[in-house]
């Protein structure tokens, strides 16, 4: 397939220096606005390009693709998720889908070790005081969070994502334990000294800190629900910067609520942008607006992988990242 031919459809913004080398590689269609398509503008989009670049915020579903033109051959995301795409009804269809895995690995793990200190060390009611005019000096027993160094950190997850946090969270003198659907590799496991637990439930009932860090699937939505929750300890933390879907939001909340959990660090939600009005009023959550992978170095990465795969399926080969449904 000619390069001057490619017909590329984005659907969101992307940083100015990948919309430009997308404009000088392919005969590419971008955004006016960073509002997300409308369903009307993405079934335009799939009938017309031969390749899409969506994002989380669109949905790929069955229905769309049963959309498609016969030149719609790639779906390349833009992000390592890709739980709002049918990858099975693509596959079907002859559509091949790629991501951009490992590129914002070590920025969501940095999120995830800020969301549990600012849980654990109360640095929202800090700052809360600070912008009230409020603080009125040190005292010795106000704000008084809770140490990290020593206590169980628990992984959900063991993919990139997960083993940068407990290499972040080893450094900080953090004991890691992980559940994963197999152990990782015995060098990485003991570079990282972490326990593996088979019983995700044994796991989580002896955590200090429970991080999600798996993909949203089938099996992964509510994996932490009601009876999950409630076996973790009084005293203990969950923090979430993978999906929302993960953790049953509503139960969640009335364990905050009712101090059967000691605090919260969220950065995504169950149902998007519609969150819980609930947490909001929690002093012990802390809520961030899906930040997690938002640095400059990790977008522009991103993209990177976007032309990489666009550009490799362009001259007729397999893209490098690509995602098959054995793999979800």
């Amino acid at each position: 397939m000619s390069n001057q031919k490619l017909s590329v459809v984005v659907t969101r913004r992307l940083p100015e220096h990948v919309e430009t080398r997308m404009s000088e590689l392919f005969d590419v269609s971008l955004r006016a606005d960073d509002a997300p398509m409308t369903r009307e503008e993405l079934v335009e989009a799939v009938k017309t390009a031969d390749v899409l670049v969506p994002t989380l915020s669109d949905k790929i579903d069955a229905g769309l693709l049963g959309q498609a033109g016969e030149r719609l051959k790639l779906i390349a995301n833009y992000g390592a998720g890709v739980d709002h795409i049918d990858v099975h009804t693509a596959r079907q269809r002859g559509i091949l889908v790629s991501n951009t895995p490992g590129a914002s690995a070590d920025d969501t793990a940095d999120m995830t070790m800020a969301l549990i200190l600012g849980v654990t060390r109360r640095i929202p009611e800090g700052l809360a005081m600070m912008q009230s005019g409020d603080w009125e000096g040190w005292s010795p027993t106000a704000l008084m969070g809770g140490r990290i160094s020593g206590r169980r950190l628990g992984i959900l997850g063991m993919g990139r994502i997960g083993q940068a946090v407990a290499r972040r969270a080893k450094a900080f003198g953090m004991q890691v334990h992980y559940h994963n659907r197999k152990k990782v590799h015995d060098g990485i496991a003991e570079e990282l000294e972490a326990t593996y637990w088979e019983s995700f439930d044994q796991m989580i009932a002896r955590m200090d800190v429970v991080s999600i860090n798996c993909p949203h699937t089938p099996s992964t939505y509510h994996l932490m629900n009601a009876r999950r929750l409630k076996l973790m300890k009084p005293d203990a933390v969950i923090v979430n910067t993978s999906r929302g879907e993960v953790i049953d939001e509503n139960a969640l909340t009335r364990m905050l609520r009712a101090g059967e959990l000691a605090g919260a660090g969220l950065d995504v939600f169950e149902h998007g942008t519609q969150v819980n009005p609930r947490l909001r009023e929690l002093k012990n959550v802390v809520l961030l607006p899906h930040m997690g992978s938002a640095t400059r170095e990790g977008r522009l990465e991103m993209g990177e992988k976007v032309l990489l795969n666009i550009k490799t399926f362009a001259d007729g080969h397999r893209p490098p990242d690509q995602v098959v449904p054995g793999m979800l």
